[in-house]
């Protein structure tokens, strides 16, 4: 006869079996059963010091080594407090197994001391979740969650166990056969529907391979590495994808989307096939999903039938796991390779070209400032001292946008941050979570100011198990993406954004008995990085950067993903903050400094739905009045003239103009005065369409282009 076991043992057998080493938790009174039976266990409780954070450890710890992560909290607030982290692996796939104390099962709905609904309110964020109401069917419920949590579509799954369950003894059965009626794995693809993918790669002029987080989810990199190849396809990996396919790979290109790299954007949008590999065609990545890849035919490979043609039809849906599907496909194309492969390759050969001459043309770089650290500076030392092969968790907003730009990743696993819901706070906790899971690698926390005040308390759990993590704090002193959509959005009415006090960093971190630096010299900054990156054990660096620096590309939100607003002009910027640094403090707040004054702008722009919308928006942001507008068609088919008459100071209608010529469906803006055509032009569409077939169109050079007088009418 099998020997009696309280539920709070066979808890933790079952937790056992199923390999688990390590639950990030929070201890309290409805789980007191659990952790007594911990307490000479051989699995480690790692100690957080909030909820939230005990899940967001746990999502890193799996994000980092592809294993289930396990998070415990108590009845009540201690589960409500899980809830964000939950909300995090749901939405990025994470598999991961929470586990809540609650009140016993005679007091259930009574609202008794710490009670709350916790299924009923984890029930959106997991993939699913139990209530354990007999503590014979323990072994069932664990086995069947963590079957859940990491087979298919990852997904977070919790289990609700009362405190009598966790008291009741019961002999302990492990379970050895599941019974899931309606949960259908699907391993390889139908073979018929990978064979007519195959075809219609081999018959496409113009592949895209778009490659999302699924890639990671099912460890298939190598096939995605081998299928790029043969292929010959230039690659874009979303936010959750980097490091699907390594940085230095020659078909890689980079992160596309709301701030996507200009060349991965364009490629997208003339692309006359795009290859979704584990993707769900999220709107940061599409835009406005009308001008998304409009040219392009589709192959949607997922292991979720739910995103096959959800947001963007597919012309050819394969429904598996990644990769088994890509073996399929690797396979097929090696068949199919001698006698399909020299098709289109001319074609191929030419539209690499493009990709590549895009890439040279807009780089994600930014030049070094010799008075302030630029983020964009940090990143590329960040870059240096990683080396594609240390692990980087990062926080939500600017920062995480440049390092997903800037920082390389030649492997999966690499890059851990909060994807879909853009938590806040995650960075820290998350590093925690990847350093336990991988103690042999470095292990970076990229975070901002406000991020990384929502995980201060964390620093003690850094503290308590000597964890080699680096803190990167990223300070502008400010909310930076919130401030960077006012400033572009709101007019410029920053609100709630300004982070004006902050911690001694060197104090807090020798509170916590740790290391801590705060950096302001940008001719010192690789130096002071190699010598505290170079020291054993953890420490924390405050890094002060520009405070005003925006995130470029960007897509304003409604627009197409080629419809980029591709950064400010750096000359006159440099113009407009000198005369404002040099001016008396006195003059700098007169009415005589910004005298308003009326000018006219002549402007060509692509006639595309939201162009005029956009030109407005980046006028009303720097503070003009835009009295009349005149807009009729150009000479030039498919083409605009735009006249617009701005009342404001002078320099808010030549930064107005400025940024006008930043958009990417702006051809020309000509200057308020001397006629001067200043505004970086936009070429034409490179492939159009012509009795029925895609071809290449010649690149118009930016020097061809004339500017006419411009109208004066002050």
């Amino acid at each position: 006869m099998a020997d009696m076991m309280t539920g709070a043992e066979i808890l933790l057998e079952c937790l056992a079996r199923e390999g688990v080493e390590h639950i990030f938790g929070y201890p309290g009174g409805a789980t007191l059963p659990v952790y007594e039976v911990l307490y000479d266990h051989g699995i480690r409780h790692v100690l957080m010091r909030h909820e939230e954070n005990a899940c967001f450890a746990a999502g890193g710890y799996a994000r980092a080594s592809g294993r289930v992560g396990v998070c415990c909290a108590t009845s009540g607030p201690g589960a409500t407090n899980l809830v964000t982290g939950l909300a995090d692996a749901f939405m990025d796939s994470v598999p991961l197994v929470a586990i809540t104390g609650q009140v016993s099962t005679k007091v259930l709905g009574t609202t008794a001391f710490q009670e709350a609904d916790t299924f009923g309110i984890s029930m959106p964020c997991t993939k699913h979740n139990y209530v354990v109401r007999h503590v014979e069917d323990l072994p069932r419920i664990v086995h069947e969650a963590f079957y859940l949590a990491r087979t298919g579509r990852p997904g977070p799954v919790l289990i609700d166990i009362p405190k009598d369950v966790q008291l009741s003894k019961s002999p302990f059965i492990p379970a050895e056969e599941m019974d899931l009626p309606g949960y259908r794995v699907v391993a390889d693809g139908e073979p018929e529907t990978v064979a007519r993918a195959v075809q219609m790669i081999w018959q496409s002029e113009r592949p895209v391979v778009y490659a999302g987080g699924g890639i990671i989810s099912a460890e298939a990199a190598p096939e995605l590495k081998e299928f790029v190849n043969f292929v010959g396809a230039p690659t874009v990996c979303t936010l959750m994808g980097l490091g699907g396919l390594p940085a230095d790979d020659p078909h890689f290109i980079s992160m596309p989307g709301m701030h996507g790299s200009y060349a991965a954007n364009m490629a997208i949008t003339h692309a006359d096939l795009l290859i979704a590999l584990g993707a769900r065609f999220d709107d940061r990545v599409t835009g406005k999903l009308a001008g998304f890849a409009p040219h392009a035919k589709v192959i949607h490979v997922d292991a979720d039938p739910s995103e096959i043609g959800k947001n963007r039809a597919a012309e050819i849906g394969i429904l598996g796991d990644l990769k088994c599907v890509l073996g399929q496909l690797n396979g097929r194309l090696r068949e199919t390779h001698p006698f399909s492969a020299s098709k289109h390759s001319q074609q191929r050969q030419v539209w690499q070209r493009q990709v590549s001459q895009w890439k040279e043309q807009c780089p994600l770089a930014s030049e070094p400032s010799e008075e302030e650290i630029k983020p964009q500076h940090l990143m590329m030392e960040l870059d240096r001292l990683a080396g594609g092969a240390s692990i980087v968790c990062a926080d939500v907003g600017q920062h995480q946008m440049w390092a997903a730009q800037l920082l390389r990743f030649n492997a999966p696993r690499l890059w851990i941050n909060s994807g879909g819901l853009g938590s806040m706070g995650f960075g820290l906790p998350a590093a925690i979570g990847a350093q336990i899971a991988c103690p042999e690698k470095a292990v970076f926390a990229l975070v901002g100011d406000g991020g990384f005040q929502m995980s201060i308390p964390e620093l003690a759990t850094i503290a308590n198990y000597s964890l080699p993590v680096k803190v990167i704090i990223v300070n502008n002193g400010h909310l930076g993406m919130v401030r960077q959509w006012q400033e572009l959005f709101h007019r410029n009415r920053l609100s709630a954004v300004r982070l004006d006090t902050f911690p001694d960093v060197a104090r807090l971190a020798a509170a916590y008995g740790l290391r801590g630096l705060t950096l302001t010299n940008p001719q010192q900054l690789r130096a002071d990085l190699e010598n505290l990156m170079g020291q054993p054990g953890p420490c924390i660096v405050n890094v002060e950067v520009s405070p005003l620096e925006n995130v470029y590309p960007m897509v304003p939100t409604g627009a197409a993903i080629h419809e980029m607003v591709l950064g400010p002009s750096a000359e006159s910027a440099a113009a407009a903050d000198a005369s404002v640094a040099s001016a008396p403090v006195a003059a700098r707040h007169s009415t005589d400094a910004a005298a308003p004054v009326c000018r006219t702008l002549h402007l060509r722009a692509h006639k595309v739905p939201g162009t005029l919308q956009r030109i407005l928006a980046a006028i009303a942001v720097q503070g003009c009045v835009v009295s009349h507008v005149t807009v009729r068609p150009a000479t030039a088919p498919r083409e605009l003239k735009v006249k617009l008459t701005l009342e404001g100071d002078e320099r808010a209608i030549i930064r107005a103009a400025q940024r006008i010529g930043k958009l990417v469906s702006v051809i020309e803006v000509q200057k308020p005065r001397r006629g001067r055509v200043y505004a970086r032009k936009q070429a034409p569409p490179a492939w159009q369409s012509e009795r029925g077939g895609l071809k290449p169109q010649p690149w118009e050079d930016e020097n061809e282009l004339e500017a006419s007088p411009v109208e004066d009418t002050v």
